[in-house]
């Protein structure tokens, strides 16, 4: 076996390379983790979550999802409120600063990406979403995980 042909290493190493260059670029201007500008993203596209909702949300693990929330909170940009529905959990969402840290950051996401797939056809963005959707489908599967991801797009 050699290593730089194992798709999983070589996933594993394009994912750091991107979370890094964009890691800088959210903890330099805006003070941000990648797992805390995750849960930003999350909170702004579905609305208030549960830690729960949100681990299964974005893949992360509790421990992670719990530490991102607390410096948001801290940060006052995520909201904690007690959860009506089961009163043993909270429920965080974006404040107003949220939102606005969340408008304006989300620009500059959508630039990295398309300097990212700047070297690739409409037609293989749309390839790579679908195989990256399959593959981790099939992780999912293999894992004994019950809901497929979200669409890619």
């Amino acid at each position: 076996m050699r290593l730089d042909a194992y798709l999983p290493y070589r996933l594993s190493v394009a994912s750091n390379a991107v979370s890094g260059l964009i890691a800088r670029a959210y903890e330099d201007r805006f003070g941000l983790t990648v797992p805390q500008w995750r849960l930003l993203c999350v909170l702004a596209e579905d609305g208030g979550l549960t830690q729960v909702q949100i681990v299964a949300r974005t893949v992360m693990d509790k421990v992670t999802v719990s530490r991102s929330a607390q410096g948001l909170v801290k940060r006052r940009l995520v909201a904690r409120s007690q959860n009506t529905a089961d009163g043993r959990s909270h429920v965080l969402a974006l404040t107003p600063e949220g939102r606005a840290l969340h408008a304006e950051i989300a620009p500059l996401a959508l630039a990295y990406e398309a300097a990212l797939i700047s070297g690739l056809s409409p037609e293989d963005v749309k390839l790579l979403k679908r195989l990256l959707t399959r593959l981790q489908t099939a992780a999912g599967q293999l894992s004994g995980e019950a809901e497929p991801p979200k669409s890619l797009g």
